[in-house]
C-alpha cells in the first residue's frame, strides 16, 4: 500500500494543486490527511471541495478546522490566526462548514500498524516539539507507526530498544522504517511550511517496502500571496509563505 500523507493545507489552493500534480506522477493507493484544511489562506471552500473528492481518503480534523466549524473557541489562537479564522467563518459555504463539522477526531487507527493524529495521540491540539513530547506520545500511541501534523515541521522520531531519537528532515528525504522500532512521523505542511523552506511538503509511505519518503515541491506562492492580500487578511500571512516561517 502506498499512502500519500499530507497535513496543514490551510486554505492554500495553489499548494494543494501542486501536491495533486505530484501525486499524478506517483502510484497512490490511499490518501491520508492529518488535519487543518482551513485557516490562514484565502481559498478554504476550494480546498475543502478538492480534498473531499479524493478517493480513497482517510482524514481527521485539525484545530483550525474545529474553530471554523464552531466546535472550539478561538480564544487560544494568536491574533493573526484568530483574524484568519473569523474571515474563514464569514466566507465559508454551508456545505463546507458541514464537511468540517463532520470531520473525525484523532487519533484514528488506519490499519493494525498505523494511526494518524493531528497534534498528539493523547491530545489532538498538543504540539510534538522534541523528544520529550515524543516520549509522551509513544506512551499513548496504540500502533507501531503514527503520522501527525500540527507543527508544520517535517520530522521523524524513532523509538528502538528504549532509545528515542528525533531527526528534522531537511529537503527531500528517504527513511527506512526498521521492523523492530516504533515511529512518529510528520510530513510537514502543504500550505504553510515553517522550517525556513518555502517549498510545500508531503510524504509517500510504502507500507510493503517500509519506506517513508519526504517530498518538497514548488507551487505558485505569488498567486497564493495575492489572494491573501486581496481578501484583506493580515499581510504577514502572505509574507511568511515566501520565507517558510
Amino acid at each position: 500500500m502506498r499512502y500519500l500523507v499530507f497535513a496543514d493545507v490551510h486554505g492554500n489552493i495553489e499548494a494543494l494543486q501542486a501536491l495533486l500534480d505530484l501525486a499524478q506522477s506517483e502510484k497512490i493507493d490511499h490518501y491520508l490527511f492529518l488535519g487543518d484544511l482551513v485557516g490562514y489562506g484565502a481559498s478554504p471552500n476550494e480546498v475543502i471541495k478538492i480534498v473531499s473528492e479524493l478517493k480513497p481518503l482517510t482524514l481527521i480534523r485539525g484545530n483550525h478546522d474545529k474553530a471554523v466549524a464552531g466546535l472550539d473557541s478561538i480564544d487560544m489562537f494568536n491574533p493573526v490566526a484568530a483574524t484568519a479564522i473569523k474571515w474563514t467563518i464569514n466566507h465559508l459555504l454551508p456545505e463546507s462548514k458541514e464537511f468540517l463539522t463532520n470531520l473525525k477526531k484523532g487519533p484514528l487507527k488506519v490499519s493494525r500498524s498505523l494511526s494518524i493524529c493531528h497534534g498528539a495521540p493523547f491530545d489532538e491540539d498538543y504540539y510534538i516539539f522534541g523528544e520529550f513530547d515524543a516520549a509522551e506520545a509513544f506512551v499513548h500511541l496504540r500502533t507501531n507507526l503514527g503520522f501527525f501534523g500540527h507543527t508544520h515541521f517535517p520530522v521523524v522520531y524513532r523509538l528502538k530498544k528504549g532509545t528515542l531519537e528525533g531527526q528534522l528532515l531537511l529537503g527531500n528525504a528517504e527513511i527506512y522504517l526498521e521492523s523492530d522500532a516504533r515511529y512518529l512521523l510528520n510530513p510537514g505542511s502543504v500550505g504553510q511550511p515553517r522550517d525556513r523552506n518555502p517549498l510545500a511538503s508531503c510524504a509517500i509511505f510504502d507500507s510493503e517496502k517500509r519506506i517513508f519518503r519526504l517530498y518538497r515541491f514548488k507551487y505558485d506562492i505569488a498567486s497564493a500571496q495575492r489572494k491573501i492580500l486581496a481578501a484583506r487578511l493580515p499581510s504577514s500571512l502572505a509574507e511568511r509563505l515566501s520565507l517558510g516561517i
